[in-house]
């Protein structure tokens, strides 16, 4: 099990997301950022359409989505 932060991530906080693989990670930050923004929380509001719009530019995406494996494989 290995931990990164939303901010870490992309977000605005340092809330800490665990998950065995980097998926999970990622996986449980989209859930973060959604349940933010629903809650009114604006200084997420940014990452959050950031993330909804993830996959319309996948060239962009890759690159993100290659740096954050990276920075989770990079964890002791």
């Amino acid at each position: 099990m290995k931990t990164m932060t939303c901010r870490q991530l992309g977000g605005p906080c340092d809330l800490e997301l665990s998950g065995e693989t980097a998926d999970e990670v990622i996986k449980a930050q989209d859930r973060h950022l959604r349940e933010a923004a629903r809650g009114g929380d604006e200084t997420h509001a940014p990452a959050h359409e950031e993330m909804k719009g993830r996959w319309r530019h996948p060239v962009k995406a890759m690159g993100w989505y290659r740096d954050a494996k990276r920075a989770f494989a990079d964890l002791s």
